[in-house]
Order: C-alpha cells, then sequence, then structure tokens
C-alpha cells in the first residue's frame, strides 16, 4: 500500500484509528478456548465488527511467538483474512526488529513477502545498515521506534548526546538512509508534547502513535501538535478496544469502543478542513 493510498483511506473512512491485535489467551472470552485456533477465531470476529471504523490493524507479534507453531498460524490465518477480505486496511507487524546486513533482509521478507504485512516495526539502534534493507522493499514500510510510550523511553530516548536528544538525533540520521521516503516513526501518545519538535524535523511522514487508551495518552493533545497536511497519524488503541467485554459480546463492545474514537476523529478531520 502506497501512502498516497493510506491517505485516501483515512478520508473515506474519516478515521485513522490503528487497532492493536495484542490478543492474549489469558485474556479472551473462555467460550473461545473451546475453538481449534482462538487467536484465530477472537481476531477475525475484532475484524469483522470493526474493520469499517479502522484504517490500520497491528498484530503484537510477540502474543503469537509465545505460541510456538500455533501462534505463528494463527498470525498468518489473520494477515490472510485481513488482506482478502479488507485489502485497504493498512497492516502493520509490530515486531521491533532490528539487526545488521542478511539477517534484516530476512526479517523483511518474513514479514513482507511471506506474511503480505504493508509495514513492520523496527528499532533503530543498530543504525543504517540495520534499517535499509528494510526500506528496499517496494511500496512497504518501516516504522521506526523514535520516542515510546514507556516510562522505561526515558532511560536513553531523551538523553542528550552532544546538544540534542537522542530521538531527535535518530529521527534526523534516518531521513539520510536511502529510501527514507518509505520510513514512518513510532511516537507514544504519552509524550505529546514533544510532537511539536518531531514535526519540525518530520513534517511529512505518517506517525504510528500508541499510547491511547489504557495507557492514557490524549487524542486531542496528539491530533493538535502531531496533524500534518495528510493526517499524517495512525493512532492505536489495543486493550482499550478488544477487551472491551470478556463474554460473548466482546465483538460488539469492541465495535462500541472503536465507534467513541472513530467519531472523535471524524470530528477533528471535519474541523481541519
Amino acid at each position: 500500500m502506497t501512502t498516497e493510498d493510506l491517505v485516501a483511506h483515512i478520508h473515506r473512512k474519516q478515521s485513522f484509528l490503528c487497532i492493536g491485535l495484542d490478543t492474549d489467551l489469558e485474556k479472551i472470552p473462555q467460550h473461545l478456548l473451546e475453538e481449534e485456533d482462538p487467536i484465530f477465531e477472537f481476531n477475525k470476529g475484532i475484524i469483522d465488527a470493526t474493520h469499517h471504523l479502522c484504517v490500520a490493524y497491528k498484530p503484537n507479534i510477540a502474543f503469537y511467538e509465545a505460541h510456538g507453531v500455533k501462534g505463528w498460524k494463527a498470525l498468518e490465518k489473520t494477515i490472510h483474512y485481513l488482506n482478502k477480505n479488507h485489502p485497504e486496511i493498512f497492516t502493520i507487524a509490530d515486531a521491533k526488529r532490528g539487526d545488521i546486513g542478511n539477517t534484516s533482509t530476512r526479517y523483511a521478507k518474513a514479514f513482507f513477502e511471506n506474511l503480505q504485512f504493508d509495514s513492520i516495526t523496527v528499532a533503530p539502534y543498530m543504525g543504517k545498515d540495520s534499517i535499509e534493507p528494510f526500506l528496499a522493499f517496494k511500496d512497504k514500510h518501516t516504522i521506526l521506534l523514535a520516542l515510546t510510550s514507556n516510562q522505561g523511553a526515558y532511560d536513553f530516548q531523551t538523553q542528550k548526546t552532544g546538544e540534542e536528544e537522542l530521538y531527535m538525533k535518530v529521527l534526523r540520521t534516518s531521513k539520510t538512509y536511502k529510501n527514507a521516503e518509505n520510513l514512518m516513526y513510532v511516537v507514544g501518545a504519552t509524550k505529546a508534547s514533544f510532537l511539536t519538535g518531531i514535526r519540525r524535523v518530520v513534517p511529512n511522514s505518517f506517525l504510528l502513535v500508541p499510547g491511547v487508551g489504557a495507557q492514557g495518552g490524549s487524542l486531542q493533545e496528539v491530533c493538535k501538535y502531531g496533524m500534518n497536511k495528510d493526517v499524517g497519524l495512525l493512532v492505536n488503541s489495543s486493550r482499550g478496544i478488544i477487551y472491551a467485554s470478556h463474554t460473548t459480546d466482546y465483538a460488539i463492545a469492541a465495535a462500541e469502543k472503536a465507534g467513541l474514537i472513530q467519531q472523535q476523529m471524524q470530528e477533528v478531520l471535519l474541523k481541519s478542513k
């Protein structure tokens, strides 16, 4: 999916919501555990109920890898279901990969070619030769961790190296990479006050913004400081949507939560015209 396609889908759906499929067998409704593939059945229920309200889904790969082959098969079935039935959806492999040379290329092939994700999250701290192999794939997007929403982000990301913070150096340096136009960036919603400075460095890039909802981030603050002329935001909510109910009405409850966020986003988009 091209960036232009993504922008078109945002305006058509009046939404820039990304739903995180962090599917935990300990939290899904108990009746699904009787299914042959409970992870996929849960995901399918969420997707069927919410696909018209969002523009992206973001499976966190750890929740699938934890179950070995069964988890990986559930991930394959989920992405295949999305690509077949909802090709307008932007898919994000929240894998946080990052290694040098051929290793990064193999990671990219696994998620871009074999699983057919549109994008993948990547850790930047091994530098250029760990990122450019992902950027080499046409119409695929590499989402670089810039300033994350967790408390530990202050351990390193906001520390100064010379006259600027490390996360700002990551942003500036990444713009020099080959095919840097395929970059997006993770910026946590709990760091909304940093968005003004970030937009000075990457004014046209899409930002994946986790942390709205369960982590306490404010959608209004994120939009105020982070939106650009093409919207430029994918705001993620995971637990607050997919675990809105733990009974048989889980999909209906998820749709209600997603609908509330979508309505807020629609209001923002109408005001920005």
